[in-house]
């Protein structure tokens, strides 16, 4: 199992830089068991990145609801954001990441497994340390 955050999840169906490598990924997935793990707090995530583009006229609403509806019947195993939440703030006050990405970061950790994400930034700034060994851009995969 890996984490993908809401970043990954969208490109898979939204036209965007590295879209192809997250549609890749998600046609590998095999519907009858999980293989992504994801926090709970990625469905009003990706709720409010399709809410966004909506407004900004680069999906119609039609469109963001049946994005959001295929998410939601994706084979993901959630995770309750409670469970994790005193190592995301530890890992937030630590690396200086929203609590937001520290939240995915810490159920891969949690999950000894990678965060799969598109934030380069973020790549870079927690594959330095102990703790890089969690976390893998998108872009480096196939």
């Amino acid at each position: 199992m890996i984490v993908v955050d809401a970043n990954v999840l969208i490109k898979a169906y939204v036209p965007e830089v590295l879209s192809e490598k997250a549609g890749d990924l998600l046609r590998k997935l095999e519907r009858k068991s999980p293989l992504f793990v994801v926090p709970d707090l990625i469905f009003p995530e990706i709720g409010s990145i399709l809410w966004k583009k909506n407004r900004l006229n680069e999906l119609t609403g039609e469109e963001s609801k049946e994005i959001l509806n295929e998410i939601i019947t994706l084979p993901l195993k959630v995770e309750p954001s409670k469970s994790i939440a005193r190592l995301a703030i530890e890992i937030a006050l630590i690396y200086g990441i929203t609590m937001y990405d520290a939240i995915y970061f810490s159920l891969a950790a949690t999950y000894d497994t990678k965060l799969l994400t598109a934030d380069k930034r973020l790549v870079d700034r927690l594959e330095v340390g102990e703790l890089g060994r969690h976390i893998e851009w998108l872009g480096n995969l196939f």
